[in-house]
This record gives C-alpha cells, sequence and structure tokens, in this order.
C-alpha cells in the first residue's frame, strides 16, 4: 500500500515539474527581452532639455547648412560647387581623413555619378592635409576645416609666430642679456 502511494506521488511530480519547467524557462526568456521596466517608465522630458533638439536649433542648423552651400557656390565655378557635390565631396574627404577608405570610395562613385570632378577632391583632402591635425575634442574642427578647403583648396596653413629661444651658453645654460652700451 506505501508502494502504491508513493508511486501515485511521483507520477503527479512529474506531471506537473515538467509544464512548470517549461513555463519558467518562457517567462524567464520573456523578462530577459523585455529590458528594464524602471527604463519604460521614465517620463518624456520637455523639449528645452538636454538631449532633444530645439526648433530654433534645428533652423540655425538648415541656415549654416544653406549659407556654407550657397558660399561654396559663389567661390567655386563649375560642378564642384553644386549642392550636391558640395555634400558628397566633403563627405568623401572626411572619411578618407578618418581612415575610411572602403566607404569614402563608396561616396567617391556616387560623386563620380552627379558629374563632380574627382580632382577638387583631391586638392581638398591634400589642403586638409597640409593643415596638419585637427583637435578630435572639438567636434566642427573637422568640418569646418574641411568646408574651408572647399571652398579654397590652394589655402596654406598660416606660419605659427616662432620665437627665436635665446642662445645657449656652452654648458647649456642661457647666455645672458647683453649688456646695454654706457657713454
Amino acid at each position: 500500500m506505501r508502494r502504491a502511494v508513493l508511486d501515485f506521488r511521483t507520477i503527479l511530480l512529474r506531471g506537473f515539474a515538467i509544464p512548470i519547467l517549461a513555463l519558467t524557462v518562457g517567462v524567464g526568456g520573456a523578462i530577459a527581452q523585455s529590458g528594464t521596466l524602471r527604463a519604460q517608465e521614465q517620463p518624456k522630458q520637455p523639449s528645452g532639455q538636454p538631449g532633444q533638439p530645439n526648433p530654433t536649433d534645428a533652423a540655425r542648423e538648415s541656415q549654416r547648412r544653406s549659407d556654407e552651400f550657397s558660399e561654396a557656390a559663389q567661390a567655386i565655378n563649375g560642378p564642384a560647387g553644386n549642392p550636391e557635390c558640395v555634400w558628397v565631396g566633403r563627405r568623401v574627404v572626411v572619411l578618407m581623413w578618418r581612415d575610411d577608405i572602403d566607404t569614402a570610395f563608396r561616396h567617391l562613385e556616387l560623386y563620380d555619378r552627379f558629374g563632380c570632378p574627382a580632382g577638387h577632391v583631391q586638392a581638398t583632402f591634400r589642403c586638409l592635409v597640409r593643415f596638419g591635425p585637427i583637435d578630435p575634442k572639438a567636434p566642427d574642427s573637422l568640418s569646418g576645416r574641411v568646408h574651408a578647403c572647399w571652398v579654397n583648396p590652394a589655402a596654406q596653413p598660416q606660419p605659427a609666430a616662432a620665437q627665436a629661444p635665446a642662445p645657449a651658453a656652452p654648458n647649456g645654460t642661457p647666455a645672458p642679456a647683453a649688456p646695454a652700451e654706457q657713454k
């Protein structure tokens, strides 16, 4: 009799264990995919907060871009001054500067398809390299320099005001200043 009761319990537990195990695994996977609940409950930030685009900033950015395109069209005669050539060409130069050559070549094919002169990209990149390193912490320094080189590829970097160091004495210390002449 005792054996029959144990067999009944074993069969009953096995009957419930498998569906409970399957349910536990399924619920665990669903919770893992849904992410954290706190992230879903965060209220939306008003548009004046940082991280949200401000309509006036977007308008200023749009105006700045159109001004850059019109500046390039006025400064460059020919197809290199067309807005599509300016936009794609500057992207090619930026990608080349960042060593993303594969993407730069794909953009260059698009640049050629618009009928834009490939020599202008080469001259702009040469100008950019002549200016030397760019501060990676300043976000607009690369795009500003690329635009300046696009508008005027013959631009030369301004030489730094090199101050001549004081002549050194033979022992490595700076030489004393020459005494003023006395009369």
